[in-house]
Formats: structure tokens, sequence, C-alpha cells
């Protein structure tokens, strides 16, 4: 074999080498940042305070289409105090927005008091739609101290509807669908508060904020 042929052999692997560790690091930074992203969500609707135990990793996932707006299992991040449950926070979709599936995080006292929402991801319209974003209005904290009796069932819904909750000026989708998807995710809860608390912890490797294209059909 020449000389030339093993230098670009050599050089071939390097290539190789360095393409893979670029891809290793890539991803592990992917992975990072979307780990920070879910905490200082987590941290929002759950505050550090609460708790003493580490939340992200105290996950499990459950499966409600009907009540949590996908077939794929959701993530459910438990808060506990001195080994007590305290809260927990749940990512369910709202299957219904104006332009496709909306992903939430409700965060749940014990006792089934909201303690907070946020929206992870959604693809509603600029301007209109994206005032479920807390850094866009207020809107999302009027689900703050919210409870199934409070309001009662009827009173969750946008107040176009009758109910509580205000939609947006030329947007009522929009809010409608995340008042559902609350409201809905409160319902799980309140079925399910036990066992949630009971499931042995699953490792949180894959949690992805965005929607999938299978959420999204879905839905469809």
């Amino acid at each position: 074999m020449s000389r030339s042929a093993i230098l670009l052999g050599l050089f071939a692997l390097i290539g190789t080498g360095l393409v893979a560790l670029v891809f290793t690091a890539t991803e592990e930074r992917i992975a990072e940042s979307e780990r920070q992203f879910m905490l200082r969500n987590l941290h929002a609707v759950v505050k550090p305070e609460l708790h003493d135990n580490d939340i992200f990793h105290d996950m499990i996932t459950v499966i409600d289409p009907q009540r949590l707006g996908t077939k794929n299992p959701v993530p459910v991040f438990r808060a506990r105090k001195n080994g007590e449950p305290v809260a927990l926070a749940i990512t369910p979709i709202a299957p219904d927005g104006y332009v496709g599936p909306i992903k939430i995080l409700v965060g749940i006292t014990f006792d089934g008091t909201v303690l907070g929402v946020r929206v992870l991801s959604h693809r509603e319209t600029p301007g209109l739609g994206d005032g479920i974003e807390e850094k866009r209005s207020d809107w999302v904290f009027g689900f703050n101290g919210r409870s199934l009796s409070n309001p009662g069932s009827k009173g969750w819904a946008v107040r176009r509807d009758g109910g509580q909750f205000d939609q947006f000026t030329g947007a009522t989708i929009t809010p409608r669908a995340i008042v559902k998807a609350v409201h809905k995710a409160l319902k799980f809860y309140a079925l399910n508060r036990d066992q949630l608390f009971q499931k042995t912890s699953l490792s949180p490797t894959e949690i992805h904020t965005e929607i999938t294209h299978e959420e999204e059909a879905t839905h469809e």
C-alpha cells in the first residue's frame, strides 16, 4: 500500500472521529438545554422552597388520551417535602389550539389547587394567540389558585362560553383550548392522585419540549 493511500485513510479516519465527537457534543448541549428549559418551568410552577427532593428525577409517565390530550406518555414530576408528597407538575397537550396542539405544564398542590401554568411550546398566531405566553401577557396567571371547585364546572370556560376566564381580543380558540386542557388535567389528578405519588420513578431521558409529528397527527 502506498504512503499516500495510508495517509488518505488516516485523514478519513480522523475526520470521521471528529464528526462523531462534534455530533456527540452537540447532542449533549441540546439535551442540557432542554433539561435547563424544563427545570426553569418546573421551578416556575412548583417553587423550589416547596420541596426538598429532586423533582426533575422524581418522574413518571402516564397515558390518558381523554384527559391529557395525547396517546403518548405524558411526564409527571413529583414534589416531596421530608418524604411526603406536596405537589406535582404534569405536561398535558391542548389538542385544539387554533394552529395546532399546545404543550403546557400545570403545577398542582397535593390537595388539587393549581400552583401555576406555563406554555412549553405552541405555534399560535403572533400578536393574537401568543398571549398565552407569560412573557406576552399575565393571562396565564389567572389559573393560580384555581381548582375543580373554584370555579365550578361551568366556570371552567372562557367568558364567551359563559365561563370565568378571559379570552383575547380577536382570539378565542387558543385560550379556550388552554382552559379545557388545565381543567382536564385537574380531573385526571383528582382521579389518580394517590397512584401518581406511589408509582416508581422513571428516568427522564426523553423529555422533549417540542410537539412531535406523531402528537400532531393524533389530533388531526
